[in-house]
């Protein structure tokens, strides 16, 4: 192990390794609960703002644009804690979480589960109950 990955993965300097397009991904997950909320980006930009804010605050690849979860919807994310994974190329937000987490009026992006079905697979809806109408919330 070089003297740089030692630091990396057992030092207390918080170092995100951000790939080729500056980005890191990022997993929120329910203090409360624990569970899976959603995944996204974040540049440096948003890593800053969401250690100065206490808010989550993620890169748009498809908008290629920052934005602060809960802009334009109200369903907002309260940063209770960050981690980061071994080699730092990962954040994980420990979020309380205001509403639904997913664009979709979801409490989370991870409302379809894969099963296997005659050798392929298929998806099925779980705990997929809308907590608001996006239609209504992200007028275009």
């Amino acid at each position: 192990m070089s003297a740089h990955s030692h630091e990396i993965e057992e030092g207390l300097a918080f170092l995100p390794k951000f790939d080729a397009a500056g980005l890191v991904t990022c997993v929120a997950t329910d203090v409360a609960t624990g569970d899976v909320l959603m995944v996204a980006h974040m540049n440096d930009e948003a890593l800053r703002k969401t250690i100065a804010t206490g808010e989550a605050w993620y890169f748009s690849r498809s908008r290629n644009a920052l934005w602060r979860k809960g802009e334009t919807s109200g369903q907002t994310q309260r940063v209770v804690e960050i981690r980061t994974d071994c080699d730092q190329d990962a954040v994980w937000l420990r979020v309380e979480q205001i509403g639904a987490a997913c664009h979709t009026g979801r409490r989370s992006c991870f409302y379809r589960k894969v099963e296997v079905e005659g050798g392929g697979a298929k998806l099925v809806f779980v705990d997929a109950d809308r907590l608001f109408d996006p239609s209504a919330v992200y007028k275009k």
